[in-house]
């Protein structure tokens, strides 16, 4: 690669300024925003990739792409500039850049007292590479030793990713390590630098497979340095200020595009095997697991049908019912509806070779194209070769979504489990249709997943207008969280696994991946033990996605009731997560509206706590519960450090206090999961139900954990009719609440808005244990609110 080094000024626009380097490349440095900075070299002048689909800030992009130089949706709060000698300098009043000769770039924020301090800045030396020969990137900043790099989306090993190094190249990685397997399914170039006053973020924009090295790689010749470097493609990045860790990931997904907003009952148990739907009467086993989900007392909400249903042999084959062993599919759907549970249904966009289907796809031109030749691509794929759909063809996005229409939805299926979409097309060249402009494969793998998703949401909002769509995807890439539920891919059985399953989650979630969960049980390998299946499953249930998934080398299945003995304790488990089904909820609508994560490390909240930084096995579901998951066999006491909040903690069931900045011994029997509350704190409960039924759900408790001392707090709870989009013209209830605390009471305040009227009227207010104060409501002693 070829370093960029001399640069003169060639241009200043309203929203950038233009350097030439070297005489031939074009340096652009966008001002989006007062703390939202973007860098983007047009290697000749040109573009290699001229649109984006990951950058939404406004809206969803178009399908064919966002325009790479558009700068709709953001401020454009303009900048100042001036030149100091053979430096440039480019700020507003929160962030300010100085361009060095030889080309490299020094980063500056003003923090509350008006100070300008030092936040980031690239090498010295070779700041920023291209290859000579058109193909390939490389960026270089420097590394200072009180840095620590968290983000990259789904990744193994600890959250903290300082000293290691990464690769994005989506892959079917099927009993991947949890603590050590790179790369992984996702394609997520995004980092977040927390330094010992600010933090800041930095996304790439490329979706070539790609390299980033957080400090694994030293050279005597240069400083200590961080390198991201990408097969093809454009440098094109966004440096954004925080200040603090939470600012930067809810400011990434707000570049990238809005959580989706689910229906209620995707938050419910989903149950899943590869086990039912490979079996010859995979239709009657099926259905037997809705008695056992009533049998056992289990409650559940929907089940996921795996690709076995679409089998020929061993083999499968999209959009292909297989008859015999599902003879009649609206008959299972029906069962399925009639007890109230949902099916998603397993689909892949490959089409092996002998397909029924593959020779009329191929006539239409429906695949991606060989870089040799005019025929279809061949690649590996399950066992066999076959060829990847183009979702870039408008062609093939209608043949999809017809598929999903009469295939699925027709059937009576409720939604779309994407699958096996990597997109393992290693033929680089391989042409794409490009909705009329062709692409190289290598620019935009993981954009077809992105696009798989979209196709079969839109199919899906098309079918049934008045419902909110669920999809789930395994690939994808920043922005996916605009379409999609995602979990951590086939894990493989192991108590390894558990514990790093949780660091890989709070990973995505810092990286915008809100609404995740993993494969309870694990998926590939043995079979759970009896003690590791309960403490997965109450470490899945305080996860935002819940399923247990599996497909054990020796045939069994991970159920709840596989172990009688052990079935009390995850009946427990999955009650206590339906009871904190409107806690869920509620932190669900935050994440779409306000962006906020639900998943949490305990320093997201805690950053003056520096004990929160350390590598743990806790975490938050919302700011209000510490999770401290058993990740250990033969653990009855779970040691916790409780982060120093101010205001201290409760034992979540026997309303013991304690104070925070301490670590603190708990109870950990086999049938409970260590749970505290943030002091402060309310939790909405309801009753035990057997699935999410909004009719049905007419009971409903304020579980109050009030400040020990003198202050204030203050908190939300949303309802709707759980499916629609009828929140938007305010047909939802939204109930804040204010609770202020003496010494001798409790008062709370309660106000509503929004039209909908949920099945409960009273909410039942309740205090800890040993809890002497007096509560008042509304101004008037009291223990229930009563909505009008």
């Amino acid at each position: 690669m070829k370093t960029l080094k001399n640069w003169t000024l060639a241009a200043q626009h309203a929203d950038h300024v233009e350097l030439l380097v070297d005489e031939r490349h074009r340096f652009c440095l966008y001002v989006l925003e007062n703390d939202l900075f973007r860098v983007l070299i047009k290697r000749e002048g040109e573009l290699a990739l001229d649109r984006t689909w990951s950058i939404a800030p406004q809206e969803d992009v178009p399908w064919e792409g966002r325009d790479r130089l558009s700068v709709a949706g953001f401020s454009l709060p303009g900048y100042q500039l001036r030149q100091e000698g053979e430096r440039l300098v480019v700020s507003t009043p929160r962030l300010r850049v100085t361009v060095h000769q030889p080309l490299w770039l020094a980063w500056e924020y003003c923090n509350a007292a008006g100070e300008w301090r030092p936040l980031a800045a690239d090498r010295p030396t070779s700041a920023y590479l291209l290859n000579a020969h058109g193909d390939g990137v490389a960026h270089y900043q420097r590394r200072f030793a009180d840095e620590r790099y968290y983000g990259l989306g789904e990744k193994a090993g600890d959250l903290e990713r300082t000293g290691r190094r990464f690769e994005m190249r989506n892959l079917d990685a099927m009993g991947y390590n949890a603590a050590s397997t790179d790369p992984l399914y996702k394609h997520i170039p995004f980092t977040i630098t927390r330094g010992p006053e600010a933090s800041f973020g930095l996304f790439y924009d490329n979706l070539s497979s790609c390299w980033l090295d957080l400090g694994n790689e030293i050279d005597n010749y240069h400083t200590a340095y961080r390198r991201y470097q990408a097969e093809a493609g454009d440098l094109d990045y966004y440096l954004f200020l925080g200040p603090k860790v939470v600012d930067v990931t809810k400011a990434f997904v707000r570049l990238t595009g809005r959580t989706h907003f689910g229906p209620k009952w995707s938050l419910g148990y989903s149950g899943s095997t590869m086990h039912y739907t490979d079996a010859p009467d995979a239709q009657q086993q099926l259905q037997q697991f809705i008695a056992l989900c009533r049998q056992h007392a289990i409650p559940c909400d929907s089940f996921q049908l795996s690709s076995g249903y679409t089998s020929i042999n061993n083999k499968r084959y999209v959009f292909n019912w297989n008859y015999d062993k599902v003879p009649q599919p609206k008959q299972l759907s029906q069962a399925f509806h009639d007890a109230g549970l949902r099916l998603a249904a397993n689909i892949k966009p490959c089409l092996l070779q002998d397909h029924p289907q593959y020779q009329a796809v191929a006539a239409q031109g429906l695949f991606i194209r060989d870089s040799q030749s005019d025929a279809p691509e061949r690649s590996s794929f399950w066992d066999d070769e076959g060829s990847h759909l183009d979702f870039t063809n408008p062609a093939a996005v209608r043949w999809w979504q017809q598929g999903v229409t009469q295939q699925l939805l027709e059937m009576g299926i409720d939604s779309t489990w994407n699958d096996n979409n990597e997109y393992e097309v290693w033929d680089g060249e391989a042409r794409c249709h490009g909705f009329g402009r062709p692409i190289a494969i290598k620019h935009i793998r993981p954009v077809m997943p992105l696009l798989m998703m979209r196709a079969s949401m839109e199919a899906q909002q098309r079918f049934a207008p008045q419902k909110r769509p669920y999809l789930i995807s395994r690939s994808g890439c920043a922005g996916m969280q605009r379409y999609v539920q995602t979990w951590s891919g086939d894990n493989r059985t192991s108590w390894q696994t558990l514990r790093y399953n949780i660091r890989m989650g709070l990973g995505m979630s810092l990286s915008g991946l809100y609404n995740l969960g993993h494969d309870v049980g694990g998926f590939s390998g043995d079979k759970p033990d009896a003690e590791l299946l309960v403490r997965w499953v109450q470490n899945g249930v305080m996860h935002p996605r819940f399923t247990i998934h599996s497909w054990n080398d020796d045939a069994t299945v991970n159920e709840p009731w596989m172990y009688p003995a052990a079935t009390p304790a995850v009946r427990e488990a999955i009650n206590l997560r339906y009871r904190l089904l409107p806690y869920f909820y509620t932190l669900l609508w935050q994440a779409c509206a306000d962006d906020e994560p639900m998943l949490r490390p305990t320093f997201l909240d805690h950053e003056q706590d520096a004990r929160t930084f350390g590598e743990n096995d806790d975490f938050l579901i919302g700011r209000d519960l510490l999770v401290a998951s058993v990740v250990e066999p033969g653990q009855r006491r779970r040691s916790v450090y409780l982060p120093d909040n101010g205001e201290g903690w409760y034992c979540f069931y026997s309303g013991q206090w304690f104070g925070g900045g301490q670590t603190v011994t708990l109870a950990a029997p086999l049938e409970r999961l260590p749970l505290l509350v943030r002091a402060g704190a309310a939790l909405p409960l309801s009753q035990r139900l057997a699935h999410v039924d909004v009719a049905a759900d007419d009971r409903r408790e304020l579980r109050l954990f009030p400040l020990k001392g003198c202050g204030a707090s203050s908190g939300l709870l949303f309802e709707d009719d759980g499916e629609s989009d009828g929140w938007r013209q305010g047909d939802a209830l939204w109930l804040r609440w204010e609770m202020r605390c003496d010494n001798q009471r409790i008062m709370l305040d309660i106000t509503t808005e929004g039209r909908f009227r949920p099945a409960w009227r009273t909410l039942t207010l309740s205090l800890p244990e040993g809890e002497t104060r007096v509560l008042w409501v509304n101004g008037e002693p009291g223990e229930r609110f009563t909505l009008e």
